[in-house]
Formats: structure tokens, C-alpha cells, sequence
């Protein structure tokens, strides 16, 4: 794990604790921990929670290298958490990604959001994804299956335009 950065941000709309967890780590994700982490307590009504997972795209992909600019990446997810959390009324945030090689048929980034009602955590969980791809610094290298290494996977203009429809709402 490279960092660990958990804190209690006040809630804008609710003025109540929410629940931050942001990790960029190595290792697997354990995914059915975290939401359960988040499900507690009674007062959770929806927890929506995303994984993307690194494809083999068609057969040619062996890994995927993953990269982060350390301490800024953990900044920038947590900037874009408190930017969700003053936006929606959400009780607990979670957003891990991985970093190192990453086989296909493994999860790369888990994105959970927990609210008094699903609307609300469905919207934040989308919000945060279409930030993480967007704004916080990461960078991906395919190694392809004859033992090469592939280049550098550029941004999507589709990742900047689910971002921008956020400006506009």
C-alpha cells in the first residue's frame, strides 16, 4: 500500500460526518470488505459502489501498468471526495485505486458512495468516476502477451466529456 489517508469530512448538506476513505495501494481490493464497512449502522438507505477492472483487450493484453504521482494522487481523490461530498448528502466515501501491474480479469479502482437515499449515492459515484478519470494522475502502460511493452494508454475524449456535463448541472 502506498498511502492511507482516512478523514471525517463535514457533510454540506446534512452538516454531518462523512465517512472518507482514500487509498492508492498495490495490492487486491477487497471489495466485499469495504461495502460492508460502509452498509452499517442503520442509517445507510443506498450504497452504490463501481469496480473497473483491467480488460485483456482481445487477447493481446498480459498486464497493465499502472502508475501515480504519489501524495498528489492522494490529494487530487481526495479533493475530488470533498467536492461529492458538499455536492450530495452522503454518509461515507470510499475510492481506491491500484497501482503496479494489473493482470486482466483484475479490478483496478473500487468507487463506493453511501447516502440516506439512492439517488444521491448514485449520483456521487458517478461523479467521483468521471473525475478519477479525469483529474487525479495516473498513468497506464499496456504489457502485451508476445512479452512487449505497449505504450502509454492516452486519455479519452469520452472521459473528458462525462466530466464536463458535471460543470453544467
Amino acid at each position: 500500500m502506498t498511502d492511507a489517508n482516512e478523514s471525517g469530512r463535514m457533510n454540506a448538506v446534512e452538516a454531518a460526518p462523512v465517512e472518507t476513505v482514500v487509498r492508492v495501494q498495490t495490492g487486491r481490493i477487497d471489495m466485499a470488505a469495504e461495502t460492508a464497512r460502509l452498509s452499517g449502522g442503520g442509517t445507510v438507505g443506498g450504497l452504490v459502489s463501481f469496480t473497473g477492472y483491467c480488460r485483456d483487450e482481445g487477447g493481446r493484453l498480459s498486464a497493465l501498468e499502472l502508475e501515480h504521482y504519489p501524495g498528489m494522487a492522494e490529494r487530487e481523490i481526495e479533493k475530488i471526495a470533498a467536492e461529492a461530498a458538499a455536492r450530495w448528502p452522503l454518509l461515507g466515501i470510499t475510492a481506491i485505486h491500484r497501482t503496479g501491474l494489473i493482470a486482466p480479469g483484475e479490478e483496478i479502482v473500487f468507487v463506493a458512495c453511501a447516502s440516506v437515499h439512492r439517488d444521491a449515492a448514485f449520483e456521487a459515484a458517478r461523479f467521483l468516476m468521471d473525475f478519477l478519470k479525469t483529474r487525479a494522475p495516473f498513468w497506464k502502460r499496456e504489457h502485451l502477451k508476445d512479452g512487449t511493452a505497449g505504450g502509454w494508454v492516452e486519455a479519452k475524449d469520452t472521459d473528458d466529456a462525462a466530466a464536463d456535463r458535471w460543470h453544467r448541472l
